[in-house]
């Protein structure tokens, strides 16, 4: 009887162990998949142990493209002989296919190949292009041996090291492009925002991810820019090389580790479904309270990877699309079959989402128009300080490096300081909608800054230097420059990173790429935008007597207006940010747990 006693104490034991495991690993609610296509088990998959090796292959991809970015310019005019403003003009077009690549890349995750797929695959062709490059540089550009660098500038070359130059960079910014909006998107889906502590580490992530970003590109600057200006271009590729390879080894070493979402299928005919349907029952009334919108019947969750969105007001011309008509109540399998007719309310929420996006979107262009004078107007007034202390000379581009410097420092802030107190204060942290707005005002501040150090160089400057070619048009030091480098930084960590979050959770979950794309999208049009408002400032200050306010020599210009001018126009930008962001409603999902949850457990203890 005792030896009984205890085996059936002994079962007892091993049955609540059972009971406690099981427990344990539950599924996740968000409808993530394993690499094998079963529901997601929370203890296995995803969280932090994936998402440090996206940090890391963020920070090292990054690293390689700016290792080739950074100093693309001296390239084509000291390697391939190109003057400066074709060398210039190459450079914008080569940044602009990123951009537009980013959008190739957003849709074909969105819609066919998945995330971990499309990140997968454009990283190869990120390696090949960078290897193809190195290869290139080294066995026929750099001719005669040793040059390359201010003051051996290298030989002629034929059509077809031409053709295989440009053939390794394109193919570079096609890796790139594709990849950078996708390996956010998959970062943020190793978190399910519907359970409380994952979704708490899923917002996290997004300010370690830019943090990771701008370290990589810290390194590319300094150590690999330093390489490359000397000469050395063959190292400087190499190294990029190997940090896109090993990059790319990182993220399929957590292969089986991962989340996955199936791909939506091609969201630009499900906005046509719902444009047509609608146009079709343009005469139907609708009811204010939708109940006569037909949604599908919410199905277990292994098949349903996209959560039901909530039916919202306005854009009620587009609930047409979702109305169930007279005609139609009694066949509504059969017509449900034909989207041309009748669609979901998800769908046309999407269609409504998206179209809610855009306006916030728009405001963050002029934002843009703020950060790229960091590569651009900085770097020329800079140029034209003190920039010597003792005998050492610091490059007025390397002041880049307190920008770096303060997002790390604000982003540190941000999350253990400012996030936490705020929330004691207000029951919960700043929306994303709300640190938008206080990027806004700190690149402002920034603005101000900038103008404020100019009229004091200005004062100082050499009324002596008649050209551009004085050793030091002002005795002002450069490190004058570091407030409006710092202030750029922390509204980048409110802006970019907020905007990261934003697009994530705002975008249907059939877009969530095409939302980290938007981001990047923002970037490239704010250097079109600061192009061509540099182009109309000189053209409606330059006079007979004046040379413009941003002349070759500044010291007979007025950049401190041209500051004081985005100051004024990112206010601007600021009131009509803050209407949209009052008029904006936040998208609202159906809830998934109770009985689909545990049919989730039931379904992934089966397929272990």
């Amino acid at each position: 009887m005792g030896i009984l006693n205890s085996f059936q104490d002994h079962q007892g034991y091993v049955e609540e162990e059972n009971s406690q495991k099981k427990m344990t690993e539950t599924c996740t609610m968000d409808g993530a998949v394993d690499w094998n296509g079963r529901p997601a088990i929370r203890g296995r998959s995803g969280s932090w142990v994936a998402a440090v090796l996206i940090l890391v292959n963020q920070g090292l991809a990054t690293l390689a493209f700016f290792g080739v970015g950074v100093n693309l310019v001296l390239f084509l005019t000291r390697v391939l002989g190109q003057d400066n403003a074709e060398a210039a003009n190459n450079v914008s077009k080569w940044t602009g296919t990123v951009y537009i690549f980013s959008l190739l890349g957003a849709f074909l995750s969105d819609s066919y190949w998945g995330r971990y797929k499309t990140c997968a695959i454009f990283q190869v062709i990120f390696v090949i292009g960078l290897t193809l490059l190195s290869l290139t540089t080294y066995l026929f550009l750099l001719k005669p041996k040793g040059c390359g660098d201010e003051k051996s500038p290298c030989g002629e070359h034929s059509n077809f090291e031409f053709a295989l130059f440009y053939l390794s960079i394109y193919l570079i910014a096609l890796g790139n492009g594709g990849y950078q909006p996708t390996i956010a998107t998959f970062g943020a889906d190793q978190f399910d925002e519907d359970d409380p502590e994952e979704g708490h580490s899923k917002i996290a992530f997004f300010s370690y991810f830019y943090l990771a970003l701008n370290l990589g590109s810290l390194f590319s600057n300094t150590i690999l820019g330093y390489f490359e200006d000397k000469g050395i271009w063959t190292v400087g590729f190499w190294a990029s090389t190997g940090s896109a390879a090993m990059a790319l080894i990182l993220f399929l070493c957590g292969t089986p580790r991962y989340r996955h979402f199936k791909p939506q299928g091609n969201p630009l005919s499900r906005f046509c479904h719902v444009l047509v349907a609608a146009t079709r029952k343009w005469k139907v009334k609708i009811t204010s309270d939708g109940d006569d919108l037909y949604e599908e019947h919410l199905k277990q969750c292994p098949e349903n990877q996209s959560r039901k969105i909530l039916h919202t007001r306005g854009f009620k011309f587009l609930d047409r699309a979702a109305i169930i008509t007279s005609k139609e109540s009694n066949h509504v399998d059969k017509y449900a079959q034909n989207p041309w007719r009748l669609c979901t309310v998800t769908q046309v929420e999407e269609v409504k989402c998206v179209l809610r996006l855009l306006p916030i979107w728009l405001c963050t262009i002029l934002y843009s128009v703020v950060f790229t004078q960091m590569a651009s107007l900085f770097v020329e007034q800079g140029a034209v300080m003190k920039t010597t202390v003792s005998n050492f000379h610091i490059p007025p581009a390397s002041m880049s490096s307190f920008d770096i410097l303060s997002v790390a420092l604000f982003i540190f802030i941000y999350r253990r300081v400012l996030d936490p107190l705020v929330a004691k204060l207000r029951k919960r942290g700043l929306t994303e909608l709300q640190r938008m707005g206080i990027g806004l005002v700190i690149a402002i501040m920034a603005m101000i800054s900038a103008g404020v150090v100019e009229c004091f160089r200005l004062k100082y400057a050499r009324t002596d230097c008649a050209s551009t070619d004085c050793e030091s048009p002002s005795s002002l030091s450069i490190f004058w420059q570091v407030p409006q480098y710092m202030l750029v930084g922390a509204s980048e960590v409110f802006m970019y990173v907020g905007q990261l979050e934003f697009f994530n959770s705002q975008a249907p979950d059939g877009l969530k790429s095409f939302g980290s794309a938007l981001c990047m999208t923002s970037i490239s049009l704010g250097n079109y935008v600061s192009s061509l408002l540099v182009t109309i400032v000189m053209r409606f200050s330059s006079r007979d007597d004046m040379s413009g306010w941003i002349p070759g020599n500044l010291n007979r210009g007025h950049l401190d207006r041209f500051y004081f001018l985005l100051a004024a126009l990112t206010t601007a930008d600021l009131m009509v940010y803050i209407v949209c962001a009052k008029w904006y409603k936040y998208i609202k999902f159906e809830a998934k747990g109770g009985d689909d949850q545990n049919e989730c457990i039931r379904q992934a203890e089966l397929g272990v």
